[in-house]
């Protein structure tokens, strides 16, 4: 027998749900710079926290990469932590059964078309990205290009999340 957890407005427990989650998805796993993986949905979290999110929007910071990136499905996710996290971290997941030409394009347009809370989890990951990336100039241009994207498809976006979200990453773009 399955439980299925809800969120509950307050309820910091989804957030623990989700970072326990978060750990297991990303164990062993080391970014670029040999840090461990997990740091970095962390300090996602944390940004989105930062930036005024509530609970699930935490939550679904934590999780953004786990099922691109890790042995987590989204049924998975739904169990811990509900519809609205789960379907906000499918939103950050590419399908990778799609060729790279047609995969880039269609993820932009999911992320475009879905739920507000997709684009400030891939604003926060962008802010992320761009802090854990200035050292290594072989990828600054590439790191910029993923930046201004997350920027434009949240240009019509005016929740608190994203305004506070995207002047800190246009701030981070101009420095």
């Amino acid at each position: 027998m399955t439980t299925t957890h809800h969120a509950v407005a307050g309820d910091w427990n989804i957030v623990c749900r989700a970072a326990a989650l978060a750990a297991t998805a990303h164990k062993g796993q080391n970014r670029k710079n040999g840090t461990p993986y997990v740091q970095h949905p962390s300090r996602v979290a944390t940004l989105l926290a930062w930036a005024g999110g509530d609970e699930s929007l935490i939550a679904a910071g934590f999780l953004h990469d786990a099922i691109e990136d890790g042995p987590v499905d989204y049924d998975e996710v739904l169990e811990e932590c509900g519809e609205d996290v789960a379907d906000w971290v499918a939103l950050m997941t590419k399908d990778m059964r799609l060729r790279e030409d047609i995969r880039e394009p269609a993820y932009i347009k999911q992320l475009s078309d879905g739920a507000w809370q997709g684009r400030a989890v891939k604003i926060a990951d962008q802010i992320d990205n761009w802090q854990d990336g200035l050292t290594d100039t072989a990828t600054i241009e590439k790191r910029r290009e993923k930046a201004e994207w997350a920027l434009q498809i949240s240009n019509q976006d005016n929740e608190p999340v994203i305004v506070a979200l995207r002047a800190r990453l246009e701030q981070m773009l101009l420095d």
